[in-house]
């Protein structure tokens, strides 16, 4: 089984903590590829950047074609997930919703935890779109700066435990997703310190990507994520212009 774990940011400290989280959930025998954008912001916080990682993330799938089985969109907020499933014939996982998915299994209601406030407003339209917002107990948020988008949970650890006791404390939740590609792994360092389950998103994504491959799925033909029909296009990257043109390669 190969799975494509693609960071729709510039980031390749954030890719390297995708990484290890990723290769730490997968199965034995899973082959994980690992891929960084050349282009766009070092880390997804509002509507204009998620639409620019979109639209990278479509590139990058498009570039990697026929080589995965499945596909993992490694940034929360899911950038370009709907438009990828419906263009691509592999399962594409992005890891908000399989965090919150994951969540769903653990309890009631689930709290995200983030380490910007900057992210919050593309994070609950991204519970919304998932239809999930019935779900969500609240989005908790540190509100002081950050050094380096490769070190915050490093440099954060204390704060974000503190944080994740507030979201308990000042709401229902049963579960905390931990938001963000940058807290991949941060979930295994602090569990025995928070006493209701942590999701670490990258890890449910890998393990979903997988449980879809095994289980067969296939790509849809028709409802709203059919394969939309060949039109031209003019100006776009090779590869992705060759998916919506029809005559993509492999």
């Amino acid at each position: 089984m190969r799975i494509l774990v693609l960071n729709p940011n510039t980031s390749q400290g954030v890719t390297d903590l995708i990484a290890a989280t990723a290769r730490m959930a997968a199965a034995p025998g899973t082959e994980l590829r690992f891929a960084t954008a050349t282009r766009g912001v070092p880390y997804i916080a509002t509507r204009t950047e998620a639409a620019i990682g979109g639209q990278v993330a479509l590139e990058m799938l498009a570039e990697h074609q026929p080589g995965f089985d499945a596909a993992v969109i490694a940034a929360f907020g899911d950038p370009g997930l709907g438009a990828a499933r419906e263009l691509f014939p592999q399962p594409v996982i992005g890891l908000a919703e399989a965090g919150m998915l994951t969540a769903c299994m653990m309890g009631k209601r689930f709290a995200i935890v983030t380490f910007s406030q900057a992210l919050t407003a593309w994070y609950r339209e991204c519970v919304e779109w998932h239809a999930l917002t019935s779900r969500l107990a609240g989005i908790f948020f540190l509100s002081e700066p950050f050094r380096a988008i490769d070190d915050v949970q490093g440099e954060k650890a204390d704060r974000l435990v503190d944080l994740c006791h507030r979201a308990l404390a000042e709401s229902d939740a049963d579960v905390i997703v931990l938001a963000g590609a940058p807290l991949a792994g941060f979930a295994a360092q602090v569990q025995g310190r928070v006493p209701v389950p942590l999701v670490d998103c990258v890890a449910a994504a890998v393990c979903q990507a997988e449980t879809l491959v095994r289980l067969g799925m296939t790509p849809a033909t028709a409802g709203s994520f059919a394969r939309p029909g060949a039109k031209p296009t003019t100006g776009l990257a090779p590869a992705l212009a060759g998916w919506i043109e029809g005559r993509e390669q492999g």
